[in-house]
């Protein structure tokens, strides 16, 4: 079955397509459960920081150095870290807000904050890209709780047998069982709050999420909602109306520059 994709002509249009058309039984409300991403090419698969590392011509060059770039964050992070991390996986989860390549890939519980990053640089011809992942099928896939978990339910999901840490992942044994879920971060600065930030892992680093979700059988988990080139500026104006941008996203100098110079541009 081939990934769902819905061609979106605005911001309202994209936010009616993801409200759920019937009240949750339960709670009541419209609340959509997925996750959301940008992508500021509609056509590019979801690959990880890591996955682009050396190029995507192919991808996945340099996935064996993936423990080697962890170590040395390592290393040469502790003087940095205000407050020291509670264990490594919250290393890993700073390493990749960081900019490091890492196997986690960036999600948001926001399609509007995944409209932003779609409608940021990227070609002036290319059609952009919201993906929605539907995690609870992905979890029901793999056996895993209905929650998003947290850096301290992994070891009592993954690690029954023996301790489960990011170095389990670089093990060749690791790769035998698939699985692929999502994370919650905790707040380790603004921005993960302010962008409502999540994060998924998974366990094969040799191929995008996408293809592996595809060779799982979840196609179904995955909708790509396509912002045509040609809708692309109006979809930013109206982000900018509802004060989507960089200057509330990066709540510090850094993305009131970025702001004021996209704005003027």
């Amino acid at each position: 079955m081939p990934i769902r994709t819905v061609p979106i002509t605005s911001l309202a249009d994209l936010i009616a397509k993801v409200t759920p058309p019937s009240p949750d039984p339960e709670t009541g409300r419209h609340r959509d459960s997925g996750v959301y991403r940008g992508a500021a090419d509609a056509s590019w698969p979801l690959l990880t920081s890591l996955d682009t590392l050396g190029g995507v011509s192919p991808p996945h060059g340099k996935a064996d150095l993936e423990e080697h770039i962890l170590r040395n964050f390592i290393r040469y992070s502790r003087p940095f870290f205000s407050v020291t991390p509670a264990n490594d996986w919250e290393i890993l989860i700073a390493a990749q807000h960081h900019g490091l390549p890492t196997r986690l890939l960036d999600w948001t519980y926001s399609p509007m904050v995944a409209a932003h990053f779609a409608t940021i640089g990227g070609a002036g011809n290319a059609d952009r890209a919201v993906w929605r992942l539907d995690w609870k099928e992905v979890h029901r896939r793999f056996r895993l709780p209905e929650r998003a978990l947290l850096t301290q339910d992994l070891e009592g999901v993954f690690g029954q047998e023996r301790a489960f840490t990011p170095w389990t992942l670089f093990e060749p044994r690791t790769r035998e069982r698939q699985f692929a879920c999502m994370i919650e971060p905790p707040s380790l600065d603004a921005r993960i709050a302010t962008q409502a930030a999540t994060f998924t892992l998974c366990s094969d680093n040799r191929q995008s999420f996408d293809s592996f979700l595809e060779a799982n059988g979840l196609s179904s988990a995955l909708t790509r909602f396509v912002i045509p080139a040609q809708g692309v500026s109006r979809l930013r104006d109206q982000l900018d109306l509802v004060s989507v941008d960089e200057r509330r996203l990066f709540p510090d100098l850094d993305g009131l520059a970025d702001y004021l110079r996209r704005y003027y541009s």
